[in-house]
């Protein structure tokens, strides 16, 4: 899809990866409407787009069911939304034992059903052809231990972004679904960073994401995952893995030793 005059949905605006995302589209002519829960983020981010008059702010403060549907009812006068990215997310790098129930509801709400509840709402305000673009992580197809409920969430991502695309075949609609693998956000606190120092793990910039996340909307790629040793260890992981268990069964002390250092200082 050509991404010049197409109005674009960004959620998660004002994080990393949206930052950079925004950016990215709006120099290639998109018109933004940019959402989040920081409206003072958003609106030095949108000060700083290509023609800033041409994009728009929605503060959700708890992404309410009033709220989502307001948003919605935006693109009835508006001309219709080409392309939703979901791409808002949330992380507790933590062992399981350690995580709140609100760090688990927090993951489960920001990662799936806020998503699923937005496409919802706004998937008959959307032109045809049209995008919905779900930002998953390779640790929702590779369960990684101190990321469990991320790991389930992002599982869940993947599944709902196959399942809504063959259900909308036809449509006009594509849903497409993209898996960073770690990326140089605050989502990750120092301790993520030493651990994956520790362990030789890649990490991407927000802004090399961006920019494959655009070419990915403008080839309409169904799915990619970023990084070729992730994408190998993922047909690892689905063929055999028992050996996946050991690779990481060996990194476990490590993993347990940095998650815990995680929650006994700043994990959010």
């Amino acid at each position: 899809m050509n991404l010049l005059n197409k109005t674009v949905l960004l959620t998660g605006a004002s994080g990393g990866i949206g930052q950079a995302l925004a950016r990215e589209l709006a120099q290639k002519g998109a018109r933004l409407y940019l959402v989040g829960r920081n409206e003072k983020a958003m609106t030095l981010l949108q000060n700083t787009l290509p023609h800033p008059e041409r994009h728009n702010i929605a503060l959700m403060r708890s992404y309410s069911d009033e709220e989502i549907s307001a948003l919605a009812a935006r693109f009835l006068k508006d001309g219709g939304l080409d392309i939703l990215i979901n791409n808002a997310g949330s992380s507790c790098f933590a062992l399981f034992e350690e995580q709140s129930f609100d760090d688990i509801r927090e993951q489960i709400r920001t990662n799936i059903e806020i998503p699923a509840l937005l496409t919802r709402a706004l998937l008959d305000k959307m032109n045809t052809p049209g995008i919905v673009l779900n930002i998953g992580s390779i640790f929702g197809e590779i369960g990684h231990p101190a990321w469990s409920v991320y790991s389930a969430t992002k599982a869940a991502t993947h599944r709902f972004s196959e399942a809504l695309s063959r259900e909308l075949q036809g449509s006009g609609i594509t849903v497409l679904y993209a898996a960073p693998r770690a990326t140089e956000t605050l989502l990750n606190n120092d301790h993520v960073y030493a651990l994956n120092r520790k362990l030789g793990n890649n990490t991407d910039s927000p802004v090399y994401v961006a920019a494959r996340l655009a070419r990915l909307l403008e080839k309409e790629q169904k799915c990619y995952r970023f990084g070729m040793m992730e994408r190998l260890f993922v047909k690892i992981n689905a063929w055999f893995p028992t050996v996946v268990d050991g690779a990481l069964g060996k990194k476990l002390p490590v993993i347990q030793e940095f998650a815990r250092k995680s929650v006994r200082g700043d994990n959010k």
